[in-house]
């Protein structure tokens, strides 16, 4: 069954890819060879996740999902949050974010933080949401090379390690977009079954 995620990011198609498996083929918008940019104007997660949904199903008339996924960092009053793509500017370079976050962190012991995603699917004209959380911490600089965004900086509780010292694997069996996914893939199970 093709499905399409509503997304030009291919580290991230390629991170839901993998974590269906074969029972879905996940397609981008990069391979419907459809690069303008996806609306993001609201103040929530979820409202974000339900225009670019919207979006992309009246553009191709297709089931398709989207997520938005932020940065929640308690001492920061929960930001970088929904404006975690592009915190350091609308230039969306992920090391000028990690930059700023550490910049505003300084030296506070306060570093818990949590990685949310938030998924809309719409499919058959039905709209259903699904949500994924991992908790974890700060880190005091950057560490690995793995993953993207603000991967070199979080830590998921109960590990020592940053999303982007894990390897692909290691990540995707315990991430916040792994949670959401799962939640979303029964859904479609139970619809198709």
């Amino acid at each position: 069954m093709k499905i399409l995620f509503a997304t030009q990011n291919q580290h991230k198609r390629d991170e839901v890819q993998a974590l269906v498996g074969h029972q879905f083929n996940i397609l981008s918008l990069h391979d419907l060879h459809f690069t303008a940019e996806l609306p993001e104007t609201h103040e929530t997660l979820q409202e974000n996740a339900l225009e670019k949904a919207l979006f992309v199903h009246q553009q191709f008339s297709i089931d398709c999902f989207s997520e938005d996924t932020g940065l929640e960092i308690d001492a920061l009053g929960g930001a970088p949050g929904v404006y975690s793509a592009r915190y350091a500017g609308a230039g969306k370079k992920p090391q000028d974010n990690v930059a700023k976050v550490l910049q505003e962190l300084g030296d506070n012991d306060n570093r818990n933080a949590h990685f949310r995603t938030v998924i809309c699917l719409f499919y058959h004209n039905e709209t259903q949401y699904f949500e994924g959380i991992v908790n974890g911490t700060i880190a005091k600089e950057p560490a690995g090379e793995k993953g993207f965004g603000y991967d070199p900086i979080f830590i998921p509780e109960g590990t020592a390690l940053t999303f982007a010292q894990m390897n692909a694997s290691e990540k995707n069996d315990i991430s916040h977009r792994r949670i959401a996914i799962d939640k979303m893939i029964l859904w479609l199970n139970q619809q198709v079954g």
